[in-house]
């Protein structure tokens, strides 16, 4: 059963790889700039239409008009570098560019991406006219983004405390693992055309599987030969930096977005304006995390998992594959992080780098919490969610993740072991 398991998941991740040098050749076809203009409210993103879009460079003059969905597309007729002009009179009465350099945005380079030639050229819009809003309005609203955020966090870290809890490796690749969750949905969202419901089934899977083939490859080869874990450890650096520059070699360095549930209207609860897909976001979130916990506290496999955790070499000597629990282990994390890729996806724009971004708020999420604790992981994600969006109340939003860090420098200070951890056992 076991090898069945494994080779379903070589043969998804075969699957992925084949698919994507099929989709390889469309790229020199159908150069074009283009994007979705959003008005953003409070976090609430609504679609602009109606608004004019030159494209200008190598000679070439091209307009579009933005449609009801806000997406707004110029073919352009070779590579190059163009210049991309919003006319700020065709925005529609309250609505008004963010930032005023970015009227034009000057040379926008175009070139042949993995899939299909669309460069994405965002205009940050917002309201035109200030609006207040009380603290208690506020600090509701950053409450629900800090919770949203911070259950994003959390499957990130329970992937990671997982699997340094089991193996004691500090995994620092394991924000590129979220990078693929992302990529490989919008792979098969926007690239093949799949509806999303079925994209994000088929990259949680493929994560799934990139988690597999990381241990098979890497990992389990460097563990039978006795290399030791701070070796480990650099060689997931070096793993992290060839990952994310694979990334950005294949799919570009531009940020995309999903083809469906963007620019929904948000819905008022209260104090707290909230879209359906950010309520989706969080019962999935939830749902998933719930499930792991239950399975790693209650199923066979999970009390082996722990087992392991403790002492490997006991857990073996009562009969335990070690193995096994390994590869479960590597398989599940991976699954976790990658789907906190996909939803990260829709709270901000997929891109090379979005696994990187977060993986210093993962590892504070898991070292708070205690490492290789799984409720630690959890609540710890919590703690640096929250805390983060709440900060912006009274410090720059520039400066949130410092502060974050900050406080997790001053509470190691004084619990090294963390806020849930043992005083005679770190993780």
């Amino acid at each position: 059963m076991h090898r069945r398991i494994l080779a379903v998941l070589g043969v998804l991740f075969a699957t992925f790889v084949a698919l994507v040098a099929m989709a390889s050749p469309a790229a020199a076809e159908g150069q074009a700039v283009g994007g979705k203009l959003e008005n953003r409210v409070e976090g609430v993103k609504t679609p602009v239409a109606g608004v004019e879009i030159a494209v200008v460079g190598d000679g070439f003059q091209g307009t579009a008009t933005s449609d009801a969905d806000g997406v707004w597309r110029v073919e352009l007729p070779a590579l190059g570098n163009y210049d991309v002009t919003i006319n700020v009179e065709t925005l529609p009465e309250g609505v008004a560019l963010t930032e005023e350099d970015k009227v034009t945005i000057e040379q926008v380079p175009v070139k042949p991406p993995l899939f299909g030639g669309l460069k994405t050229v965002t205009f940050p819009l917002g309201q035109s006219t200030a609006t207040t809003t009380s603290l208690w309005e506020q600090t509701a609203q950053l409450t629900v983004s800090g919770l949203q955020f911070g259950l994003l966090i959390a499957l990130g870290a329970l992937g990671l405390s997982i699997i340094y809890g089991t193996t004691g490796l500090v995994n620092f690749a394991h924000g590129e693992i979220i990078t693929f969750g992302a990529l490989a949905t919008w792979t098969l969202n926007a690239g093949f055309g799949l509806p999303f419901i079925v994209a994000a089934i088929g990259g949680l899977l493929l994560s799934a599987a990139f988690g597999w083939l990381n241990n098979a490859a890497l990992w389990r080869p460097l563990r039978k030969r006795g290399t030791g874990l701070i070796a480990m450890m650099i060689v997931s650096i070096g793993l992290a930096i060839f990952l994310r520059n694979l990334y950005q070699f294949f799919a570009g360095a531009e940020k995309k977005s999903y083809t469906e549930f963007a620019g929904m209207a948000g819905l008022s609860l209260g104090p707290v304006s909230i879209t359906p897909t950010d309520i989706a976001v969080i019962i999935i979130s939830l749902v998933a995390l719930i499930a792991t916990v239950l399975v790693l506290s209650k199923s066979r496999l999970g009390k082996a998992t722990r087992a392991v955790s403790d002492n490997p070499s006991l857990a073996a000597g009562a009969g335990i594959n070690v193995e096994r629990v390994i590869t479960f282990v590597w398989v599940i994390g991976a699954a976790l992080a990658g789907l906190g890729g996909i939803l990260l996806g829709f709270t901000q724009q997929v891109s090379f780098q979005m696994g990187f971004q977060i993986l210093l708020l993962v590892f504070a999420a898991v070292t708070l919490g205690g490492l290789g604790t799984i409720s630690g992981a959890i609540f710890g994600s919590l703690v640096v969610g929250l805390f983060i969006q709440l900060t912006t109340l009274i410090i720059p939003t520039e400066l949130k993740n410092v502060g974050a860090l900050l406080v997790l420098i001053i509470i190691l200070l004084v619990r090294p072991y963390g806020l849930l951890g043992r005083r005679e056992r770190v993780g």
